[in-house]
């Protein structure tokens, strides 16, 4: 039929040369996955960080508004 099917050796070396290209294929998509988890930490931090700025900018505009209240 038109399939193609590669024939598999069987050899010390040839054993060796198999798990090396299946090490290489986790440790490619191994690092796929860590650059995933940075870019999601990235955004959480950002989000983090704006929230921080939020609570900051409300308990500042609270002082403001209790000072001009202070005063008449």
């Amino acid at each position: 039929m038109g399939e193609y099917r590669e024939t598999f050796e069987c050899g010390p070396s040839l054993r060796i040369e198999a798990h090396e290209r299946v090490a290489a294929l986790q440790f490619a998509q191994l690092n796929t996955q860590l650059g995933k988890i940075e870019e999601m930490m990235q955004r959480l931090e950002r989000r983090l960080w704006l929230t921080v700025y939020g609570v900051v900018a409300v308990i500042l505009a609270q002082a403001v508004d209790s000072m001009l209240n202070l005063t008449p």
